[in-house]
Parts: structure tokens; sequence; C-alpha cells
């Protein structure tokens, strides 16, 4: 997204209404009526803009934009495709999961499976491991510190090289588990 332009530009948009799938089924980021090309000796002070529930939340409090406030709109994006809709209260699972993580039993963790599309048969051999390790990459855009948050083009290469055997059965891995252990970095 960002990295293949030579000023950055946010979108400050992307959300499921956004990504177009072009003939080849491949994603096109589209409107970019609220973008802003970010200029390195601004502050980069800018109104709300985006659609609620996409937006990161460090712009509610700082209004200062910049291409994390992406990156947090695409693991939203990412998780509601494996969802097959907002994942409003998972957001709300993983900020609390980090901190309560140690306390917490196995058996009081959510299961994987148990938030993907149920409309979809679970997916099996390579296609689980497909969706764990884009799943844990997504988790990894989650930090509530934007600094912290992998930018677009460590993300784009940790998708390009990934490669994951599941530690355990597809059934059995816990959303825990998706913390951690992703490496998103040139």
């Amino acid at each position: 997204m960002h990295h293949s332009h030579s000023q950055p530009i946010v979108h400050r948009d992307i959300s499921s209404n956004n990504v177009l799938l072009d003939l080849d089924y491949e994603a096109r980021v589209s409107d970019f009526g609220t973008a802003r090309i970010l200029k390195p000796d601004s502050s980069n002070w800018t109104s709300l803009a985006g659609t609620y529930g996409y937006i990161a939340p460090e712009l509610a409090y700082t209004m200062r934009v910049d291409e994390k406030c992406d990156v947090y709109s695409f693991r939203v994006l990412t998780m509601e495709v494996f969802m097959g809709r907002h994942p409003g209260d998972l957001i709300s699972y993983f900020s609390s999961l980090e901190s309560t993580l140690s306390s917490m039993s196995n058996d009081q963790q959510v299961l994987l499976k148990d938030t993907i599309d149920q409309r979809l048969s679970a997916p099996v051999g390579q296609s689980a491991e497909d969706l764990v390790s884009t799943m844990k990459i997504a988790v990894a855009c989650l930090n509530g510190n934007p600094q912290l948050r992998p930018t677009m083009q460590q993300v784009s290469q940790a998708l390009g090289r990934q490669s994951l055997t599941l530690p355990s059965p597809f059934n059995s891995i816990k959303l825990g588990e998706l913390l951690g252990d992703v490496v998103c970095n040139g």
C-alpha cells in the first residue's frame, strides 16, 4: 500500500467498502477522497475521517495521522474477511488478551475456529496454515502503540514469505496463540 509511492500517502479509509476485487480477484484500494500525502516537515494533524470501526484508536485523542493508521485499518479489514462480519468484539478481546493472558487458564481462551465465518467449512491443510499465518500477521497490526505496529511494507513482506506448520490441529488453536512469534520486519 504505502511503500510503492515516493511520497507517503495515508488513505484514512481502508474498509470493506473501499477495497474492490479485479477480474483476477486481486484487491484494489478505492475511494481516495480522504487520502492525504504526508509531508515529512509537517505535523500531519487532521480532522477525523474514515469509517467508524476501522479508524485507528489514537486518532480519537491525537488527531495526528500517519501510515500506521492505515496499518490498523488493514488489520480490521483482514479480520473481517475471515470472520464474515466486522470484528468489533474480537478487537476488544485482543486488546485485553495480552494483559490477562498469563492469568487466564487455557480453557478460558476463545478458539480461532469459533471466530471465523461459520458459513464456510473449516479450513484444512495449506488453507488452515495460510489462515493462521495471516491472522498472526493481522494481530501484529493490533498494537495500541502505533510506533510498535509494523509498516505495510513489513506486512507485505511477511505475507509474501508466510510459511507455517500448525503447532496443533486447527480446531484447537486458541486466539492467545496468535500473539507474538510474528516477525514483520524487512
